[in-house]
C-alpha cells in the first residue's frame, strides 16, 4: 500500500479528528478512580466519542468487541473492556482510543496510574511518554522514517526497558491502519523519506522487563511475557514542512 499525502482538506479533518479524540482521552483521564470497571471506562469513552458526531474507530474493528482498549499492569496492548475487572490503587491502565470523523481517524494512547503508584510504575510511565517526544524530534520533512524508531528505543533501553517489537506504529487516514509500519526500536535501514502531509501514528509500547509478549486466549490482549509492567503512549502527528503538529494533543 502507497502512503498516502494528506491534502488541505483532508488534514483539516484529521486536525478535528485529532482535536475530538484529545478531548475524549481528557474526559477519561478525569473519570478513572479506583473501584472504576474497565467496562465502565468504555461506556464513558464511547459515549463521549459519539456526543461529537463520531465514531470509535476500534468498535467492532476486525471483530474487537469494544470502542476503547483498556490494558492493566502486564497488558501492553488491546485489553477488552470488562465489567468484572477492577481498577485498584497502586494500578496503571493505558487506554487507547480512535475516533472516525467524516470519513477520517485519529488515534492516540494514554497510559495513567491509579491512585498512588510505585516509584517503578510511575517512572515506566514517564520514559513511555518521553520516548515518544524524544522520537519526534526526527519527525519532520527530509527525514527518515527509523530515525523515529532508533530514538524511541534508544531512550527506553537506555533505562533498562523493553521495547515490544511484535508490534508498532502506523500511518493512519481514511483507514485505522495504512502504510508504513512505524517500530519502536532502532532498524538496519532508513526507512522511507519523510515528507509533508504525511499523517502517523507513532506509539511507543514498552515493558519494565522483557520486551517480548504473548497474546492471551481471547487472540487480542497482549501481555508482557515475564508479567512486568507495560505503558502505551501515542498520538496522531502531522509532518509538516517545519516542526511536527500533534492532532491529539494540544498542550
Amino acid at each position: 500500500m502507497p502512503i498516502s499525502i494528506k491534502s488541505g482538506r483532508e488534514i483539516e479533518l484529521m486536525t478535528e479528528a485529532g482535536r475530538i479524540l484529545e478531548i475524549v482521552h481528557n474526559e477519561l483521564a478525569k473519570a478513572l478512580h479506583p473501584g472504576m470497571s474497565t467496562k465502565d471506562i468504555d461506556v464513558l469513552g464511547e459515549e463521549v466519542i459519539r456526543s461529537y458526531g463520531c465514531i470509535p474507530s476500534f468498535l467492532n474493528y476486525n471483530g474487537y468487541p469494544a470502542s476503547v482498549c483498556v490494558s492493566v499492569n502486564e497488558e501492553v496492548v488491546h485489553g477488552i473492556p470488562d465489567s468484572h475487572r477492577i481498577l485498584k490503587d497502586g494500578d496503571i491502565v493505558s487506554l487507547d482510543a480512535g475516533v472516525i470523523y467524516k470519513g477520517y481517524h485519529s488515534d492516540a494512547a494514554r497510559t495513567h496510574g491509579i491512585g498512588e503508584l510505585s516509584k517503578e510504575a510511575e517512572k515506566l510511565v514517564e520514559v513511555t511518554r518521553e520516548s515518544f517526544f524524544e522520537g519526534i524530534k526526527y519527525a519532520k520533512e527530509g527525514n527518515y522514517l527509523f530515525e523515529i524508531s532508533a530514538a524511541i528505543g534508544r531512550y527506553a533501553e537506555s533505562f533498562g526497558y523493553g521495547v515490544v517489537r511484535d508490534l508498532c506504529g502506523h500511518g493512519i487516514g481514511t483507514n485505522l491502519h495504512e502504510a508504513p509500519e512505524i517500530p519502536n526500536y532502532e532498524m538496519n535501514r532508513k526507512g522511507v523519506k519523510l515528507k509533508a502531509g504525511m499523517t502517523l501514528a507513532i506509539e511507543p509500547m514498552i515493558n519494565a522487563g522483557t520486551w517480548e509478549v504473548d497474546w492471551l486466549d481471547d487472540d487480542w490482549t497482549v501481555v508482557s511475557r515475564d508479567g512486568s509492567l507495560s505503558a502505551h503512549y501515542e498520538n496522531t502527528v502531522l509532518i509538516t514542512d517545519d516542526e511536527p503538529k500533534l492532532l491529539t494533543l494540544s498542550k
